[in-house]
Order: structure tokens, then sequence, then C-alpha cells
């Protein structure tokens, strides 16, 4: 690295720009475009992450006061909120959305020999959304409810890497399992849910794609037992069975075999009622599984703490977008640091390191690992680690 460089300029050459430049290029960012450019934007809301600035005013005082240092860190034009104001509003947020993506997909890479507990060849996929509250007067497109706007973040969490591979951003009355039309499935993949997705014809077409699907359904479903298999009952299962659906309209959206299984979870005394299209994993394996499905609860609760992602610099269906997707892409920078520079702390840990040492001009290597820093200090039980080794 290069020592007379910020650490900010040295997280940003973890980014592949050149790619940026051609998602800039795919959508025309420049278009009628003569000083703040479209990297001058992505750096302004980066840096709001990275900090975790508050408002436009808030970021536009604190590059400000640091104006020597930041034709050093990247920038080029004048930093203004009303510039950056406008920039959110009318810049395509598709720019950011494919740049996310081209970034998730060469990160995950570097995790694809890790493992969440459960070894399994096949890619293993948790779907889920969480819901962002909103003021109706300022964000009356995202109406929901008579006195109520929201949005949701529909995620689909690669579980062994702990990264999302697909987001989609729409007010909170888009039902969850709309989402499923959108998603492209992987053959061979297994996509875990939770009863939000029980749309028997959507399961079906993930089915027909050679794809496999587990999700949990009301304890009583509708159903005719075809086959069951033995289960150690002491393990908390209390069935196996393959069964073919009965109900008037379900037989006729899935009408090939099922697999139920039935568990009930002795220390929260919960029964559980699983439907899957996978006949060869064992049951405890699939039970299991569906535990692995609350990573995407803690990613939730990690990037709604420590990314700026409740409270929006714009009101527009654009401004919270392109919010949302560099959210997203500083979060995966962060995964991407960790894992290139063979870090042992959490997430967490570095993210607030790069956040008070941002204008220093220290190599980053020295910055994240010339600490006293005791691993005690993170396993803290309110506190969420990602990414632990």
């Amino acid at each position: 690295m290069n020592h007379g460089k910020t650490i900010f300029s040295q997280i940003m050459d973890f980014l592949p720009l050149h790619e940026f430049r051609k998602c800039v290029k795919r959508y025309r960012g420049h278009y009628n475009v003569k000083k703040f450019s479209c990297f001058d934007q992505f750096l302004c809301m980066a840096f709001a992450q990275l900090t975790y600035r508050e408002s436009l005013r808030d970021i536009e005082t604190c590059l400000r006061s640091m104006n020597k240092k930041t034709y050093h860190m990247g920038f080029r034009g004048k930093v203004s909120r009303t510039t950056l104001a406008e920039a959110n509003e009318k810049r395509d947020w598709r720019i950011y959305a494919d740049f996310a993506h081209i970034l998730i997909q060469s990160t995950r890479k570097l995790y694809a020999n890790d493992s969440f507990g459960i070894d399994l060849d096949q890619a293993i996929y948790a779907l889920d959304s969480t819901t962002i509250d909103l003021c109706l007067s300022l964000f009356p497109w995202a109406q929901f409810r008579k006195r109520k706007s929201a949005v949701k973040i529909h995620t689909l969490l690669d579980l062994q890497s702990s990264i999302p591979c697909f987001i989609r951003v729409t007010s909170a009355a888009i039902h969850d399992v709309n989402i499923l039309d959108y998603i492209v499935p992987e053959p061979g993949s297994l996509y875990i849910m939770d009863r939000a997705y029980v749309d028997f014809h959507r399961l079906y077409l993930l089915k027909e794609q050679a794809s496999f699907f587990l999700v949990r359904t009301k304890n009583k479903v509708i159903c005719r037992r075809i086959y069951s298999r033995s289960v150690d009952k002491s393990t908390g299962l209390l069935c196996d069975q393959t069964v073919i659906l009965t109900g008037p309209l379900s037989k006729q959206k899935y009408p090939e075999q099922l697999r139920c299984i039935k568990y009930r979870d002795l220390e929260k005394r919960t029964l559980f009622v699983f439907l899957t299209n996978n006949f060869t994993l064992p049951a405890l394996t699939l039970t299991e599984l569906y535990r692995s499905r609350w990573q995407i609860e803690l990613f939730f609760k990690w990037i709604k703490q420590h990314l700026r992602i409740k409270a929006f610099y714009g009101t527009s269906i654009n401004a919270i977008k392109i919010q949302i997707w560099i959210a997203i892409t500083v979060y995966v920078l962060v995964a991407r640091i960790k894992k290139l520079l063979n870090l042992d702390y959490s997430m967490y840990v570095i993210l607030q390191i790069l956040s008070i040492t941002i204008f220093e001009k220290v190599p980053i290597l020295q910055a994240l690992k010339n600490i006293n820093y005791t691993s005690k200090l993170g396993q803290s039980s309110n506190q969420l680690c990602l990414f632990d080794l």
C-alpha cells in the first residue's frame, strides 16, 4: 500500500473501479453532468456509511472540514448537500445495484471454502425480508396502512458467506411471496424460507427448475401420507413422511409428492412442520439447516445497527434505493477487506476502526492490526458477530 494514501483511499482501492465505469456507461450516468460525477456521489455516500453520517449537511460539513485531503481521497467534484441531493434524486439507482452485484460475485468466491457449520456440496440460501418504517408525510408513495409508510428490503442470503446475492426494495404493501417471481433459481441449490413463502404454484416452479426448497408451513397441512420413514424421537423429530397434497387448490398447484417433516424444539417447546422436495438429506440435517436461517435475521439486525439504512438522505424511491445499495456495497467491501487481509476481528470491530481512522495516512493493515484489542470485548451478548473465524 502507498503510505501517502488516506485510509479511505486505500479502502476504495479494493473496489473494481473499471467495473464501476462500465455500470455508469451502461445507464448513461454522466449524461448532462458537468462536475459532480457518479463516482463522487458514490464516495460521498460510502463515506456516510463508513462514518455513520446523519444527514446531507453532516456529510458536507465533515468533508469540507477536510478539504485539503478530499482530492487525495478520490473526490474531484465539489461536495455540496444540494448537489448530492440532486444526484440521489436523478442518477439511476441501477448503476449502484449492478456494481454491488459485481462486488458480491467476486467476494463470494473468497468465502467459497468457508463453512457455516453444515458441510454440503450444494449452495444454501435463506430468503426473507425486513421492514423499515417511514414517515407518511415524507414518503406517501410507500403507504401501506392508513397512517403508516414503510419499505421492505427483500434479501436472499448466501448462508456460506453471509453475503446477500439478491436484494429488492419495495413498498411494505408488497407481500413477501411475490419476490419468488424475481429470483432466478440455481439448479441444485436449496432455498430456505419461512411460512410467508408458502405458495405451491411458485414452489412447484422452483422444483421444475431443478432447485430444492425447505419451507416451514402451518401445523395442519392438508395432505395424505404415502410413506413414513423411521425417526429418532429423542432428537426432537416426530415424523418424516412422503405426502401428497389433497387440498382442492394445492393439489392442482403442486401435483407431485412432497416430504413432510415434523420437529419439536425441545428447548422452546415449539412445533415445526416443514415441507421440502429434497428426499435425500437426513431429516435432522434439514431441521438444522432451517435453524441456520436465523443468520439472515442477524444480517438484517447488523446492517440496521451499523449502517445508515433506517434513516434516509432523500425521500424518493430512487434516493432510497441508491442509499441501500451503497450500504450493501460497503458491507460487502468490509467483508472483502477482512478476507483479503486475513483479519481475525469481527466485521463490527473492523468497521469501527475504519470509521475513526478514515482520514489517517497510514497503511490500512497497520491501522487494523496495531491495536490493543482483546477478543473478549467482542463477545458481548448484545453484539452481533458475523464472519467470526
